[in-house]
């Protein structure tokens, strides 16, 4: 059993990468489909105080891990310490290496179509044993919701990757959730783009530095400044207040 403690209004959940993984494979052997995976990292946590529907979503998750290197080192200020991070990229490969052995049926939903045919390619060739149950990029409306929900369905897929921004992701998985019939349900934003070599992913030490955000400043600026130079402003004030708050309650 881990341990679900809050983190500046969230639920969080301490678990490492081989529990996740852990638990998801035993949601797909569950009778009882439709369960959430969440990864927040201080982005989202910001995201989610001023979106209610994004808040709702991402607490609703029946498990929410922290996509984040600040995430854990906020989780130890404040005297409750996470496991560590799990990493929405990594868990994402890690489970196709899973449905590789388990011969799993998954689900790709976002991106563009380019992305994900190359994404499509790779996966059949490194993890053949996985089955591609379906594909279909992020490019939709919402007239065509239920196209989209059908598709998923009738696929019967065990695992459903939704590679969409914020909130979307989380809103859109919530809201359908039991629409789509398959047993885990998992918001990996832009993994499919890095998988697939269109993005490059941060060095090494800039992951472990927590500074993986500056590196997609860097490579996506005019897209991403307003989202992670506020956000990240946002996180540190309001992690201040909380950490001072704490310790004048244990005087």
């Amino acid at each position: 059993m881990c341990k679900r403690i809050n983190i500046l209004g969230s639920p969080m959940d301490s678990m490492t990468m081989e529990q996740s993984i852990t638990r998801c494979l035993e949601w797909c052997a569950d009778e009882h489909p439709a369960h959430t995976l969440i990864t927040l990292n201080a982005s989202i946590l910001m995201m989610m105080r001023g979106n209610q529907a994004l808040h709702d979503a991402c607490t609703s998750g029946d498990v929410i891990v922290p996509d984040g290197v600040p995430m854990v080192w906020a989780s130890h200020l404040l005297g409750t310490p996470l496991a560590g991070r799990v990493a929405g990229v990594e868990l994402m490969q890690r489970l196709f290496e899973a449905s590789h052995r388990e011969r799993l049926r998954i689900f790709l939903l976002g991106a563009k179509q380019e992305v994900i045919d190359t994404l499509q390619s790779i996966c059949a060739d490194q993890y053949p044993g996985m089955v591609i149950a379906g594909v279909r990029n992020g490019y939709f409306n919402e007239s065509m919701y239920p196209e989209v929900i059908r598709q998923i369905r009738e696929s019967q897929s065990d695992i459903l990757f939704i590679g969409m921004p914020t909130p979307f992701k989380e809103t859109w998985g919530e809201r359908h959730r039991d629409e789509f019939n398959t047993s885990v349900i998992i918001g990996v934003g832009g993994s499919f783009d890095v998988v697939a070599g269109f993005v490059k992913r941060a060095p090494v030490w800039m992951q472990k530095a927590g500074m993986e955000w500056f590196w997609r400043l860097m490579m996506e600026p005019r897209k991403l400044w307003k989202r992670y130079l506020v956000t990240n402003s946002q996180f540190l004030y309001y992690l201040g207040l909380e950490v001072v708050r704490r310790r004048l309650l244990r005087r």
